[in-house]
């Protein structure tokens, strides 16, 4: 039955796999197919197909992102992709596995970017401004986005359920589905609670706020006539509203508050281990890049303290 399968079939099995037994996450799902689904193509271009294209082809595809200009990172997951995908192939279909020797591209060390923590009050205190009840759901994101270090999808997908309030822990949902539990402070708690009792109903339609909604997404937008969790998109827009607002002239994306956060708890002392579990980071070594950021705070003490300084 094999045999009469083609690409398309072969890319259809594999992303069913991708969902429901890798259970990946949305991200990594439509990156993938997009990833593999770029892949046909070329090999459509060159009048090949899965089953008898061979280790030089997949390089050529390579060499032909690299010439277009996509960046080492980039190229570096479509690796990783077409590595999952030839080794499904081959476990369900039989087909060699011509990815298995593909060499990941080496990776300049970037340091992420990060604000300060007077940058994060001003950040705060701007947004903090809007007394509107989007104003306050607003800030409430983004208090919890940096007190919390959790991921910008992870904040959207928020649902009422994952808050404990008697424990004072959020339970995250991560990469590969992964569950994890993070503290966050009682300020921001109180704060939240003040934006379900008293914010969250009014931003609802009054069409739907009697009605028992099964989703009960924490920050949602009203589409098609249903509740929906907030996009990263959209957050995005809200983020650089406010920055605009601000005297800060870096580069800020959503990411960049969880990036400023881990650097804030290292300089306080936190170890890499209780970073790495707060962040949700499956290897430690993906924790270690914010060391290389506090040797500014390092230098500091030194100078200031050391006595032949």
């Amino acid at each position: 039955m094999a045999d009469n399968l083609g690409d398309t079939d072969f890319l259809v099995s594999f992303t069913t796999y991708l969902l429901t037994e890798k259970r990946t996450s949305k991200n990594t799902f439509v990156a993938y197919k997009k990833d593999c689904e770029q892949l046909l193509d070329f090999l459509k271009d060159k009048k090949v197909n899965i089953r008898i294209c061979n280790k030089q082809h997949l390089k050529n595809f390579l060499k032909k992102l690299k010439d277009d200009g996509v960046s080492a990172k980039t190229i570096s997951r479509k690796i990783s992709c077409l590595k999952s995908f030839f080794n499904f192939l081959n476990e369900r279909f039989n087909i060699a596995n011509k990815a298995g020797e593909l060499v990941f591209p080496k990776l300049e060390q970037t340091l992420p970017n990060f604000l300060l923590e007077d940058e994060i009050e001003e950040l705060l205190k701007v947004a903090g401004k809007d007394s509107s009840d989007k104003g306050v759901r607003n800030r409430v994101m983004l208090s919890l986005l940096y007190a919390s270090g959790m991921r910008v999808s992870e904040l959207v997908n928020l649902k009422t359920d994952q808050i404990d309030f008697d424990t004072g822990f959020v339970t995250l949902l991560g990469k590969g589905n992964k569950e994890r539990m993070v503290p966050v402070p009682t300020a921001i708690f109180e704060f939240l609670r003040f934006y379900l009792e008293k914010v969250y109903e009014n931003l609802k339609p009054k069409s739907e706020r009697e009605k028992i909604n099964n989703n009960n997404y924490l920050f949602f937008t009203y589409y098609n006539n249903s509740l929906k969790p907030i996009s990263r998109q959209s957050f995005w827009g809200i983020l650089k509203n406010i920055l605009q607002k601000t005297n800060i002239k870096k580069k800020v994306s959503p990411h960049t508050l969880r990036h400023s956060l881990a650097t804030h708890l290292l300089k306080s002392g936190a170890n890499i281990r209780s970073l790495q579990l707060l962040l949700g980071h499956e290897n430690i070594s993906t924790v270690q890049i914010y060391t290389h950021l506090e040797k500014s705070h390092v230098r500091e003490i030194y100078d200031d303290k050391h006595p032949r300084a």
